[in-house]
């Protein structure tokens, strides 16, 4: 079950954080407006707060993105 929750809010966050494409004549793509978070981030967040249930850990690890990830990958139990 606790596997299921966090594939969940992963999918959540990276559906938030996807790029949206704005195009000006309906034929090409001119702008790129990226709105959210990046991969790293969202990881670092779902990480962090199913490995210490704090939503305050999960926005510092959030800040700090994929070197959260990579020191979880090397320091996990």
């Amino acid at each position: 079950m606790k596997t299921k929750k966090l594939a969940l809010a992963f999918t959540f966050i990276a559906v938030l954080s996807s790029n949206i494409v704005v195009a000006n004549d309906g034929s090409t793509a001119n702008t790129v407006i990226t709105n959210g978070i990046s991969f790293g981030t969202a990881l670092a967040i779902a990480i962090s707060y199913t490995h210490n249930k704090s939503i305050m850990w999960a926005i510092i690890h959030g800040i700090f993105g994929w070197l959260y990830v990579i020191y979880f990958y090397f320091t996990k139990q």
